[in-house]
């Protein structure tokens, strides 16, 4: 087996595990944030959280398999170190802007759910009939108000 081979060896065992360790913390920290987020309905959260765990997984052990090749061979146990730290630095990035992300969304998603209702259309007086806006129509008189 030559080093190259064993470069790749070491980064899919640390990257997988790396993305184990990352997903298993994730899932369980996360329940707590997603409970909150659904308004305490704790099937929708696990739900919600097996999908971003399964999602997670694909994305990241995908990048993984991808960035996989090394770009010039690997003589020596230098090179071997420089390679790794490459490429587990990226998948290290990756799962750090992937947790930001969700977290970034799961925070709007719950800010929407607790902002008060906004009215969806323009006020009535009691009694009055108004039509409803269909926009202008442009190069057309403008319809008389009433």
């Amino acid at each position: 087996m030559n080093a190259t081979v064993l470069t790749y060896l070491v980064y899919i065992a640390a990257s997988v595990a790396l993305t184990i360790w990352v997903a298993r913390t994730l899932t369980r920290n996360g329940d707590v944030f997603l409970v909150d987020v659904f308004h305490g309905d704790e099937k929708i959260a696990a739900a919600t959280n097996q999908l971003l765990v399964v999602g997670f997984y694909l994305v990241n052990l995908g990048f993984v398999a991808l960035n996989l090749r090394v770009s010039a061979p690997v003589l020596s146990t230098q090179l071997a170190i420089e390679a790794l730290a490459s490429k587990l630095g990226a998948v290290a990035l990756l799962l750090g802007i992937f947790h930001l992300v969700n977290v970034f969304v799961l925070s709007q998603v719950r800010r929407r759910r607790t902002a008060p209702a906004q009215p969806q259309g323009p006020y009535t007086v009691a009694g009055q009939h108004q039509r409803p806006w269909t926009g202008p129509s442009y190069g057309a008189p403008t319809p008389p108000q009433g």
